[in-house]
């Protein structure tokens, strides 16, 4: 049902675009007969030319944690309560973001300040592909304004951190391939009467498993002795064998994380992704060199603009993901 619901959304995405381009087609045609104004037309194109490039980012988002929901932390740099006043900014802009986009948001976890703002928080946002639009967020968020937290009225300079992954589910599927199975019996030794040495209730397993991310291949050996009962010596074994694939599984995971998390920057000068200077009505990111005069905007959630321009630039790039 998944796969399913994934390609008719793509199927419906074609539909919007072709009805979009059909419409704007029927406007000229309309408009050589003077029965549509230019002006019309105009907007007719720019309805048809958001919904196009929606689709081409929604393309570039291929991987697979893209999909998935996002758990964002934002943690307050240095600065005492005008950097953890910030860190409130970005919470409630974020929050803002997810409610125009039509997702479900939870505050999973959240440090009020010591005068005003947040230390930190965590937020879990959910729905199709919130990471793979958030993931451009992951770093240091620099703001710039004269602070109402100081009395001589100055220019304060002010950090946040801004940390994002993908938010999975619980559990995790273990896949069992019986055809790479393999059974040998044996007598238990050891103490136990003379039915652990007369009967084969002692069972080895051999799984040929190979690592679905490296290739690597291994045999994973597993004895079980337990019981005298040949077939529940064989159900204990399976149950140590998913637990050894789960494990696998799972420190994958948490490795990936790792890997994201090595790659977050000091909450300090020089690290920052993006620069949001109130006096000048300038926010600007320094990846993509993408800016606009909006603050308000911005602030109120209107993030998509940078959004875009990080994924067209570095989509392909797996170090910048």
């Amino acid at each position: 049902m998944k796969k399913i619901k994934d390609i008719q959304g793509w199927i419906d995405g074609y539909k919007e675009v072709e009805a979009a381009v059909e419409e704007l087609q029927n406007g000229w045609d309309f408009h050589k007969e003077d029965l549509v104004t230019e002006e019309e037309i105009d907007e007719l194109y720019a309805q048809a030319i958001t919904k196009i490039e929606a689709l081409e980012l929604r393309n570039m988002l291929r991987r697979e944690e893209d999909k998935m929901g996002v758990v964002l932390k934002i943690n307050s740099g240095a600065g005492g309560t005008e950097s953890q006043d910030w860190a409130s900014m970005l919470m409630r802009m974020y929050l803002r973001w997810a409610e125009k986009n039509g997702y479900k948001t939870s505050i999973a976890n959240i440090l009020e300040g010591d005068e005003a703002g947040i230390k930190s928080c965590t937020i879990n946002i959910e729905g199709d592909y919130a990471y793979g639009y958030l993931k451009s967020e992951n770093g240091v968020h620099r703001l710039v304004r004269v602070s109402p937290y100081n009395a001589q009225g100055k220019r304060m300079t002010s950090f946040a951190s801004v940390f994002v992954t993908p938010l999975v589910d619980d559990t995790i599927e273990v896949k069992v391939e019986q055809a790479l199975l393999s059974w040998d019996t044996f007598r238990s030794g050891g103490a136990g009467g003379q039915n652990v040495n007369k009967v084969e209730s002692g069972v080895r397993l051999r799984y040929q498993f190979t690592d679905p991310y490296t290739g690597e291949k291994e045999e994973i050996l597993i004895e079980n002795t337990e019981t005298r009962d040949q077939p529940k010596n064989k159900e204990n074994a399976l149950r140590q064998l998913r637990s050894i694939l789960y494990d696998k599984e799972l420190k994958h995971r948490m490795e990936e994380q790792a890997k994201v998390e090595a790659g977050k920057m000091k909450i300090e000068w020089g690290s920052q992704i993006r620069s949001y200077v109130f006096d000048d009505r300038r926010v600007k990111d320094h990846r993509t060199n993408y800016q606009t005069s909006d603050v308000g905007g911005v602030m109120d959630g209107d993030i998509d603009d940078f959004i875009k321009a990080y994924l067209m630039e570095f989509a392909g790039n797996d170090e910048n993901q």
